[in-house]
C-alpha cells in the first residue's frame, strides 16, 4: 500500500506540474478573483486508514491565496464533507497539519485519498461530529515551488483561503455565514496560530469562532537554539530550506558546506520520517561555513514569523506539553503572555503527561469539544 501510494503522488506530481500552471493563470486572467477562489476542483476521497470509510466526501481544490510578502499564489488543499444526511449550515474547521516534510509527495491531499496521512484518524475525530473540514497543503507543497516551511503569514494566509475556498466549493454546501473553527498542532500550531492573528484584517468576511492551536513553535529563532544539536536538529535545516524558498535573497546554498548542501538536497524531495532521522543529533556549525542564523537578514525574516504580536479577533484554546522535547514549553507560554497583554480571549491548558508528538493526540478530544462550545455560543473560560 505504501509504495501504491508512493507510485500514484509521484504520477499526481507530474500531472499537478502542467495543470496548475495553467490554472493559475486562468485565475489571473480576471481582474476581480480574489483570495480564496477557486482555480480548479476535482472529486477525491478521505480514508483514516486504507479503505476505511468514512461516510464523506472530499474534493481536492486548487485555490488562490497570498504569500508571506503579499504577492498572489495558488495552493492545493482537500475539502470533507459528512454524508449524514444533515441539510443547513454546518460547522467547518480549517485544519492545519503538523509537519509532513518539504516534499510533494508529503502533501496531505496527496496522502488522505489512501490512508497515508498522519493526522487523518484526528480529522475524522471531526467529520464524525458532523462537521466539514478543509486541509490545506501550505504553499508549495504538492503545488510547483519548494514548501515555505515555518513562514508563518504565508501558512496563515493557506490557512484562511482554505477556508474562503471551502465556502466557494458549490459541492460542499456551506455558506456564507459557515461557523468557521482553525485548529492545528506544531507546525500547524503555527499556521493556526498566523490564521488567528491575521483573520481580522486579512479575512473579516469568515465567522471565525475560535482557534485551538497546539504546540506552537511561536519563535523560531528560540526554537532553533533549542533543538541545535540535539534529536530536533533536522527541522532546523527543514526550516531553513523553507525560508529561503519564500525569500531567495537569503542564499541559504552560500552559507552550507558540502555536507549541509546534500542533507537540505535530500530534504527538498522527503517527508519527514526521513528527513528528520537524517538530519537530528547535527549542529548548525556541522554543515555550515558559518551560521547564517547570526545574520541580520536571516534574524529579521525568522522575527516576522514570531507570534504574539497582534490579538486573535476570536477566542483561543492554546496547549502546549509540559515535556515537549522540540517546541519548548517556555516558547508556548511566552505566546499566552504575549496575547493575553493585548487583550485577547486566551484559555492555555498545560498537557502535563507525554511529549510533542503524543500532545497532539491525548488533547485533541478536548481541543474539539472546545471548539463545539464556540459553535454552540457558549461562554469562554479565558485564564489570561
Amino acid at each position: 500500500m505504501r509504495l501504491r501510494s508512493t507510485a500514484v503522488a509521484a504520477v499526481t506530481a507530474l500531472v499537478l506540474s502542467a495543470w496548475v500552471p495553467a490554472a493559475a493563470a486562468r485565475a489571473e486572467e480576471g481582474s476581480a478573483a480574489r483570495p480564496g477562489d477557486i482555480v480548479d476542483s476535482a472529486p477525491s476521497a478521505f480514508h483514516p486508514l486504507p479503505g476505511q470509510p468514512t461516510g464523506t466526501r472530499a474534493w481536492k481544490v486548487h485555490y488562490r491565496s497570498t504569500t508571506a510578502d503579499g504577492a498572489p499564489n495558488v495552493v492545493s488543499g482537500t475539502v470533507i464533507v459528512p454524508q449524514d444526511g444533515r441539510s443547513g449550515p454546518r460547522p467547518l474547521i480549517t485544519y492545519a497539519v503538523g509537519t509532513v516534510g518539504l516534499g510533494d509527495s508529503c502533501a496531505p491531499s496527496n496522502n488522505l485519498p489512501y490512508g497515508t496521512s498522519m493526522e487523518a484518524n484526528l480529522i475524522q475525530q471531526l467529520t464524525l461530529r458532523g462537521w466539514a473540514v478543509v486541509v490545506t497543503d501550505y504553499e508549495g507543497l504538492g503545488t510547483p515551488g519548494l514548501h515555505t516551511y515555518t513562514v508563518g503569514p504565508s501558512a496563515g494566509h493557506a490557512v484562511l483561503d482554505a477556508a474562503r475556498a471551502a465556502i466557494r466549493l458549490p459541492e460542499a454546501g456551506l455558506g456564507a455565514d459557515t461557523p468557521v473553527g482553525i485548529m492545528g498542532y506544531s507546525q500547524g500550531g503555527q499556521a493556526g496560530g498566523w490564521a488567528a492573528e491575521l483573520q481580522g484584517s486579512y479575512a473579516p468576511d469568515l465567522k471565525v469562532k475560535g482557534t485551538a492551536t497546539g504546540g506552537v513553535p511561536a519563535d523560531l529563532m528560540k526554537v532553533a537554539a533549542f533543538n541545535n544539536g540535539s534529536y530536533g536538529s533536522g527541522l532546523i535545516f527543514m526550516a531553513a530550506a523553507g525560508q529561503d524558498a519564500a525569500f531567495p535573497e537569503l542564499k541559504l546554498d552560500s552559507y552550507l558546506n558540502p555536507a549541509g548542501r546534500a542533507l537540505v538536497d535530500g530534504m527538498k524531495d522527503g517527508c519527514v520520517a526521513v528527513d528528520s532521522i537524517a538530519g537530528s543529533f547535527k549542529r548548525i556549525s556541522d554543515l555550515t561555513t558559518r551560521d547564517p542564523l547570526a545574520q541580520p537578514d536571516w534574524q529579521a525574516r525568522l522575527d516576522q514569523s514570531r507570534l504574539g504580536r497582534t490579538a486573535p479577533a476570536a477566542p483561543v484554546l492554546q496547549y502546549h506539553a509540559l515535556g515537549d522535547e522540540l517546541i519548548p514549553y517556555a516558547v508556548g507560554r511566552q505566546l499566552r503572555a504575549d496575547w493575553c497583554a493585548r487583550g485577547a480571549d486566551v484559555q492555555f491548558d498545560t498537557v502535563v503527561l507525554g511529549e510533542h508528538v503524543s500532545g497532539v493526540i491525548t488533547h485533541s478530544p478536548a481541543a474539539a469539544d472546545w471548539l463545539a462550545d464556540r459553535f454552540a455560543g457558549r461562554a469562554t473560560h479565558p485564564d489570561c
